[in-house]
């Protein structure tokens, strides 16, 4: 006898297996991204138009309005890449953080305490560590660039074991990258804006006090939300406060709830469906044009579709392939060329390089693993379900893949100072490229070694079971 999975069987692994699965393709390109701007970064006879390229000029201009435009200056390549396609990657962040706290890892404390305590330890020991081999350098500015944990990256290397990988220990990764994103944005609101122009800043607040009174008014209007958080991108952009948080802000704004409560959705479809269980059998057995009749209770059902969806789920599931397969690797293949010919491989092991590469594979891996250890120590937070800490060093160890964000915080901790600070971008995207990847292999090793040989029983899938 087959006893059907019920919902209450598997829809608390459903919506973590699939943010999982999106992430670990993204990786995937994102890796072929950042291999194919070291290869032609240093192609002589052709790294020249890759470097140039990213300074020509944006315009999306009317009259004398340049939408892409920075204090009254046209935006580079380079800076529309950093600056507005990377807002939009904030803003699915921002989405996923809402989605987290009101549905998910983080809406229950107990449940989200131990990643939360992994990712402070994260954040703090990396930190300590650069800053401790930084301290008196002109690179200590860059201390929080350690800090990051790629969700894309490190879910990808968990891809590569297949369902040996317990379920547990992905959304305990997941749930933790997340965690280090608030950390990432709350560092870039407050240690990287320039002079701010307040007035700008008025005038965004004011564009998200619309946005919030649209949310009061359970206006579901997607275009509504992203033209007016555009102006709020663009009025950030010119404040000084960096215009990644304005994605941040606009997507905490966009409603959560659907139209249609899902009982009166499932009345409108039965009823919908009833008209077609009415006519002729033969009839709907055969391709031929709809007919009036049955194009109206086709289009009731697709909008009833539409209006049982929240906003911020619709919105957060059409931007994960744009973000994941377009965004994210334009950035890294924009950012993560570097010039290696001119390089001496001895700075690998001095300077800035090793203190990021200290913070990615020491810091980040001492802290996490520490801080959730003296969590589960004191009974604050159970362990995560079929594992045990021989598995948790090892994804504490994969937590070092700062990718993304760590080249995001190292673009602005350097910008603005000249040659020395190209040379030291130069140097910091090589320790965080050497850094993620040795966390990389080293996590990947570990978890091979002490994972389970056996796989993981699929909750979602429905399976046999002996009668009862």
């Amino acid at each position: 006898m087959t006893d059907i999975a019920t919902p209450e069987h598997h829809s608390p692994f459903y919506a973590a297996r699939q943010a999982i699965r999106r992430h670990a393709t993204g990786g995937n390109v994102l890796i072929l991204a950042t291999v194919l701007a070291l290869v032609i970064a240093n192609i002589p006879a052709i790294n020249s138009y890759y470097f140039n390229f990213w300074n020509q000029e944006v315009r999306l201009q009317i009259g004398g309005f340049n939408l892409f435009s920075h204090a009254g200056h046209p935006m580079s390549v380079l800076e529309f890449i950093n600056d507005a396609l990377m807002a939009i990657f904030f803003f699915s962040i921002g989405l996923e953080i809402k989605r987290e706290i009101l549905v998910g890892e983080l809406s229950s404390f107990k449940q989200a305490l131990l990643p939360i305590m992994g990712a402070i330890g994260g954040m703090i020991v990396p930190v300590v560590v650069y800053f401790s081999l930084s301290k008196g350098t002109p690179y200590s500015g860059g201390a929080a660039i350690p800090m990051a944990t790629d969700i894309a990256f490190s879910l990808g290397v968990l891809a590569m074991l297949g369902s040996r990988v317990p379920l547990s220990l992905k959304v305990f990764l997941t749930t933790l990258a997340v965690v280090d994103d608030i950390g990432g944005i709350i560092v870039i609101a407050a240690f990287y804006s320039t002079h701010i122009e307040v007035v700008y800043l008025l005038y965004a607040a004011a564009l998200l006090g619309i946005l919030l009174l649209g949310s009061a008014m359970h206006i579901k209007s997607q275009i509504f939300y992203l033209v007016i958080g555009g102006g709020v991108w663009f009025l950030f952009l010119n404040s000084g406060v960096h215009p990644t948080i304005a994605g941040v802000l606009v997507a905490f704004c966009v409603p959560a709830s659907p139209v249609f409560a899902p009982k009166r959705y499932i009345k409108i479809i039965r009823r919908s469906i009833a008209y077609f269980n009415q006519d002729d059998d033969e009839h709907l057995n055969a391709r031929t044009i709809l007919s009036k009749d049955q194009m109206n209770w086709l289009k009731e059902i697709e909008s009833a579709s539409d209006k049982v969806i929240s906003p911020l789920q619709e919105l957060e599931d059409s931007l994960h392939p744009i973000v994941n397969n377009f965004i994210v690797p334009l950035f890294a293949f924009a950012n993560a060329g570097i010039l290696l010919l001119g390089l001496d491989p001895l700075s690998v092991v001095e300077g800035i390089s090793l203190a990021i590469i200290c913070g990615l594979v020491i810091g980040k891996f001492v802290g996490i693993l520490l801080f959730s250890w003296l969590t589960v120590k004191f009974h604050l937070a159970p362990m995560p379900h079929r594992a045990n800490w021989k598995m948790m060093a090892a994804v504490a160890m994969l937590g070092g893949i700062g990718f993304t964000v760590s080249l995001f915080i190292a673009n602005l901790s350097f910008s603005g100072m000249g040659e020395v600070g190209t040379d030291l971008l130069n140097h910091a995207k090589l320790g965080i490229v050497v850094g993620s990847l040795a966390s990389g292999i080293l996590g990947f090793i570990l978890l091979h070694r002490f994972l389970p040989t056996e796989s993981e029983p699929d909750p979602d899938r429905i399976e046999d079971h002996p009668a009862h």
